[in-house]
């Protein structure tokens, strides 16, 4: 992806699949409602959330803090959409509980630099969502694979990062979905943005942000060319794109 293809992905992608369109949406405590009957807690114990089968998302319903522990001082905030006016998402990894189980904070991995930054934020700040997929990039092999419910469904040649602006590896989370208005453009039909940013290119337009996406050079793919990002071809794009959706998580490995 070029500099200027990055500028022309930001302005020419007004229409956008919510980050959270296709999955299951729930009330902030509706996780931890689903549980035998008179069920209890340590009132501010910590209860993990996903599985490998299972991950769940927090959409921001107007505005969210992050903080360091629950009830600390924000070093971040975010609105209810993010720079390209779709829904601002985390991934959630955990949550503070009450006693009677319900969510009163969730941890979340956060869609800002450092990669795989986290924070706390106020379960009442969001809504909540789940997704029974996941995806894998092996980056010495090239390779992309989606499984869905704990099962393969999908494993395809991409092209990676460069030797000068590789791939960062990491664990991540789909964090928006994007068409390009022009198909046939160097993003092809979609991107799928995660929360990984460049390593390398730091000062691109905001901050360097990694995606898989389509591509208007089939040529590329197997190699490592890219800026960053991981191209897919199109045909493949659009399989990913489908169920792909708000939090799954991306894991990239070497």
């Amino acid at each position: 992806m070029s500099r200027l293809s990055l500028l022309a992905a930001a302005a020419a992608v007004p229409a956008l699949l919510a980050a959270g369109c296709g999955s299951t949406m729930h009330h902030p405590a509706a996780i931890a409602t689903v549980r035998p009957r008179g069920a209890q807690c340590v009132a501010g114990s910590f209860r993990k959330y996903g599985n490998a089968r299972v991950s769940y998302a927090a959409i921001v319903r107007g505005h969210a803090s992050a903080a360091r522990r629950p009830g600390g001082r924000a070093f971040a905030r975010f609105g209810k959409l993010n720079v390209n006016r779709v829904p601002t998402i985390f991934g959630i990894r955990g949550a503070r509980v009450d006693r009677v189980c319900s969510p009163t904070w969730y941890l979340v991995q956060l869609p800002m630099r450092p990669n795989g930054a986290t924070g706390w934020v106020r379960a009442a700040d969001v809504d909540v969502a789940s997704t029974k997929a996941r995806i894998v990039v092996d980056l010495s092999a090239r390779r992309v694979t989606l499984f869905q419910n704990g099962r393969r469904v999908l494993s395809a040649t991409a092209a990676i990062g460069s030797p000068s602006t590789p791939t960062p590896t990491g664990r991540y989370y789909v964090n928006q979905r994007l068409i390009p208005t022009d198909p046939s453009g160097p993003f092809g039909p979609g991107a799928v943005g995660i929360s990984a940013f460049s390593n390398v290119l730091t000062g691109w337009t905001q901050g360097g942000p990694i995606a898989i996406h389509g591509t208007d050079a089939p040529w590329s793919i197997g190699k490592a060319v890219s800026n960053g990002c991981i191209r897919l071809p199109n045909p493949t794009l659009r399989r990913v794109f489908a169920r792909a959706i708000a939090g799954t998580p991306v894991i990239i490995h070497a």
